[in-house]
């Protein structure tokens, strides 16, 4: 199965189940079984060790204490629906895990905006200056 592009996963790496869903919807909330749980190992995802590094940072509060990715969707009232979004959610988690961060590039500050930046402190400096009772001797 792919989950995103160059990764695929075999299909019983992936468990969903349905189970009740929460919210409003009277009756049918109440028997049916819509809300879909998708669990996958972490391990199994073909991913390098920055990759998964990440994959586990970006889905730190959904991986649960056996190393499992659980993710649940109960935005519609079908079954069918809310698999797909949990398999859209996992795919879109995968794919920016898989985007390598840009290396910030340090900067100094150009000549203008030091500049600016003391004139700016000159002026408040001044307003505060002149904010205070004058001075007795």
């Amino acid at each position: 199965m792919t989950l995103a592009p160059g990764v695929v996963v075999a299909s019983e790496a992936i468990r969903i189940t349905f189970v009740r869903s929460s919210g409003p919807g009277g009756q049918h909330v109440n028997k049916r079984s819509t809300k879909a749980q998708l669990r996958i190992c972490i391990e199994d995802i073909p991913l390098d060790d920055r990759a998964r590094a990440r994959l586990v940072r970006l889905g730190r509060s959904a991986i649960n204490a056996n190393g499992e990715l659980v993710l649940s969707a109960d935005d519609t009232r079908s079954q069918s629906r809310n698999r797909r979004a949990c398999m859209d959610r996992l795919g879109e988690i995968i794919m920016r895990a898989m985007i390598e961060p840009r290396a910030r590039k340090a900067t100094k500050p150009t000549k203008g905006s030091i500049r600016r930046r003391l004139e700016a402190k000159k002026h408040r400096s001044e307003t505060k200056q002149r904010r205070r009772p004058p001075e007795q001797s």
